[in-house]
């Protein structure tokens, strides 16, 4: 959900970026769009790492993402991959706790 609200709101931005006119450097991305970035960098690298310990991965998996192609492939792939039934060192299963 985090990933289709933050899409969804980076499209928008990037429209009223480019009808106002306010992009920077070469015009690939806008004003609103880099602040929106910068302001998501730190809660997106904390969404992925929840989800790596969710399926029992160390939160440094994130690295991998610097291998070129394959490690953003295969970042994906874990994130695809269901959560672990029982508890793992990182904590309950979310699925499995009520509020």
């Amino acid at each position: 959900m985090f990933v289709l609200f933050t899409t969804i709101i980076a499209i928008i931005l990037g429209v009223v970026d480019g009808v106002t006119g306010m992009m920077v450097g070469n015009g690939s991305i806008g004003v609103l769009g880099l602040i929106y970035s910068l302001a998501l960098f730190i809660p997106s690298l904390a969404v992925g790492i929840r989800r790596l310990h969710d399926s029992g991965r160390s939160g440094w998996w994130t690295l991998i993402c610097l291998v070129p192609l394959l490690g953003a492939i295969v970042l994906i792939v874990f994130y695809c991959m269901d959560s672990e039934a029982a508890d793992n060192q990182y904590g309950p299963n979310p699925k499995l706790v009520t509020a």
